[in-house]
């Protein structure tokens, strides 16, 4: 295949992939966007041959940038073999992913990594000190950037997410190419206790409607946590039990 065939295949299929993580049909991605249906298909199934502009329409549609459309890591082309490599683990906070990451980790003998606190590491910022000072935008910059390295570097490990990473359509649609993702599910009740449990009380301050919000959250994402690779219901089983689940699944051959 040659490079211009390359290019637009993979851009193709980041975009169908982005907007099927926002929950839109085609036709509602192209009312959106203001590109035509005929248009998107063409484009989705890597025949089409957008201008920049065209590119910028629909990058700021998805709510990211016209490079994340256009330069997919390495990772984009991984087997699933290599995919196998790299276990992501995608929740909301308390959804044990800290606790069942590294007990994981551990078992299968490769490094544990959580996202954010490599993004506080190659940024120089903390996470409350980065969206004060740049906002939003500048640490899913950050995120994205952080997730790259991580997945070109070809190291075995087992990956904890934020949890609104699989808002940022690209970004999940990065992850989801270059790793196996795991959705460690969780009732809200789960959820509150698990970090209440952990003596945080943040969630409760100045807010009484702090658990509505919670639900509300979780309602919202929970059509993207459902395209992981793998669901595990964390409230229905122990943490061995997860783990176990996990290693079955992970584990070299």
């Amino acid at each position: 295949m040659d490079p211009q065939a390359v290019l637009l295949t993979n851009l193709g299929r980041t975009v169908r992939e982005a907007r099927k993580g926002r929950g839109w049909t085609r036709r509602e991605f192209a009312a959106e966007s203001g590109v035509s249906e005929r248009f998107l298909a063409d484009i989705e199934t890597g025949r089409g041959n957008p201008s920049l502009l065209r590119i910028l329409d629909l990058a700021t549609c998805l709510g990211t940038t016209p490079a994340a459309l256009l330069e997919p890591s390495a990772a984009a082309i991984l087997s699933q073999d290599d995919r196998r490599r790299v276990v992501a683990l995608l929740g909301l906070r308390g959804a044990g992913k800290s606790s069942v990451g590294r007990r994981l980790a551990k078992t299968l003998g490769w490094l544990f990594i959580e996202l954010d606190s490599l993004v506080e590491e190659q940024s120089g910022l903390s996470l409350s000190e980065m969206f004060e000072l740049h906002g939003q935008p500048y640490y899913r910059r950050m995120e994205r950037q952080a997730l790259e390295s991580l997945l070109d570097s070809g190291e075995p490990l087992v990956l904890s997410t934020g949890g609104g990473l699989v808002t940022e359509p690209a970004t999940f649609e990065l992850l989801r190419r270059g790793a196996e993702t795991v959705w460690l599910r969780a009732s809200p009740e789960d959820h509150w206790e698990r970090v209440v449990a952990q003596g945080d009380m943040r969630p409760m301050q100045g807010n009484d409607e702090a658990f509505a919000h919670l639900c509300a959250i979780l309602e919202e994402r929970e059509r993207l946590y459902e395209q992981a690779h793998l669901t595990i219901d964390t409230s229905a089983a122990t943490l061995d039990q997860v783990c176990g689940e996990l290693v079955e699944r992970f584990a070299p051959v």
